[in-house]
């Protein structure tokens, strides 16, 4: 178990911590290659619509031939994408390398493949804490990387910055080696009850699968929107970029509390009523951040608060999904959850620089990351959590 753990909180770690620094390259690029602020949020949000459309193969591929081949991919995925990012000079090759190339190796790098692994090695009564663990050493990912990221792009510029996180990601790579399964040997799977296209058609039948989904399409929404765009909005503001830095650390680091304190309570409390507490207790943070009189304490007040908040959604999610339907196709099934989520985080990431450029204002879209957390909150009351029922499955295959 510490094995998995450990290699598995290392590689989600580098390859969240890298991307949640992505904001800060926001005005380097743009004032570099002279493009608009809707473009970046755009080749963003690409990225972010990719990340959840691979994360579906990424998952079907992990749960047939073992994750071990899915991270080895997306590892080297990654670093083209941070070196294409680099060295593009018009916007449809950025679109191109930030967008696609980076969703597609964040897919094979997080989540949905890293809890497949849980899924099927850690102990039922234990998973929910584990997933716990493994969201928290991403959120300590960011609070590590995003200073690490502001000091590369003040230190070496913006493009040596991103070339030298491209050789950092490969650690990923050996990293992979400690999440080989047994069960999938010579890229053969373990038996199962279902084929994909059962599995699928039982998930998306069910009412609390679309619920989840949801719910998590808020979550890409708001954590999106605020990461990539609130550096942008401090500047506006008149804040130095060091703020917007101290900020976005802080949220990881509160978010490395949250995470973990999320996947405990999960084994203990209903997940339902942990996920609806965490949407409306985002908008009430939104809420109170927009009305204070700005500062940087309150900047880093609101951070460390919505930063408890930040990923906790995710450990419950993905339990409940596990609880629900088993674990022989978590990772496919956590792909689609998490495509939900990825559709969210276009809308916010790219409704941020078009009515941006349009309005001269975040405002809109804070409101809207305000009134879709109180809606997140009321559907996901209404997950059941039990295990599904199955005629003629055996009940060893949950």
């Amino acid at each position: 178990m510490f094995q998995v753990l450990a290699c598995g909180a290392l590689i989600v770690t580098l390859s969240t911590g890298i991307r949640h620094g992505f904001g800060l390259w926001l005005q380097p690029i743009t004032q570099a290659q002279g493009w608009s602020r809707e473009s970046f949020a755009f080749a963003i949000a690409i990225q972010n619509l990719a990340w959840g459309f691979f994360g579906i193969f990424a998952g079907m591929a992990a749960d047939r031939f073992g994750a071990f081949r899915v991270l080895i991919i997306g590892a080297l995925l990654y670093a083209a994408g941070l070196a294409g990012m680099a060295w593009s000079t018009n916007i449809v090759v950025f679109t191109i390398t930030a967008g696609v190339l980076l969703g597609a190796a964040q897919a094979g790098t997080t989540y949905a493949v890293i809890y497949g692994v849980i899924g099927r090695q850690i102990d039922p009564a234990k998973r929910s804490w584990a997933m716990g663990v493994a969201a928290a050493a991403g959120s300590f990912g960011q609070f590590l990387m995003v200073p690490v990221e502001g000091f590369l792009i003040a230190g070496w510029g913006w493009q040596q910055a991103l070339l030298a996180l491209s050789l950092l990601v490969l650690l990923a790579a050996p990293l992979a080696f400690g999440l080989r399964e047994p069960g999938f040997a010579r890229g053969a799977a373990p038996a199962r009850e279902q084929t994909i296209v059962h599995a699928l058609k039982e998930a998306f039948g069910y009412r609390s699968f679309q619920l989840l989904m949801a719910g998590y399409f808020v979550c890409g929404f708001q954590v999106v929107f605020i990461g990539v765009h609130m550096p942008s909005y401090l500047k506006d503001k008149g804040f130095s970029p060091e703020v917007a830095s101290y900020a976005l650390a802080l949220v990881g680091l509160f978010n490395v509390f949250g995470t973990y304190i999320a996947g405990s309570l999960g084994q203990r409390l209903a997940r339902r009523k942990i996920l609806a507490f965490i949407y409306l207790s985002r908008s009430v943070a939104i809420a109170l951040f927009l009305w204070a009189p700005l500062s940087p304490l309150s900047v880093y007040l609101f951070s460390a608060v919505i930063g408890l908040l930040w990923l906790s959604t995710v450990p419950p999610t993905n339990a409940t999904v596990a609880q629900i339907f088993g674990v022989a196709h978590l990772s496919m099934l956590g792909g689609f959850v998490f495509f939900s989520h990825q559709i969210g985080s276009f809308m916010g990431v790219w409704l941020g620089g078009l009515l941006y450029d349009r309005t001269g204002s975040y405002d809109i879209v804070w409101y809207l990351a305000i009134a879709l957390g109180v809606f997140a909150a009321a559907v996901n009351l209404g997950v059941q959590e039990s295990p599904i029922r199955r005629r003629g499955l055996q009940a060893a295959y949950s």
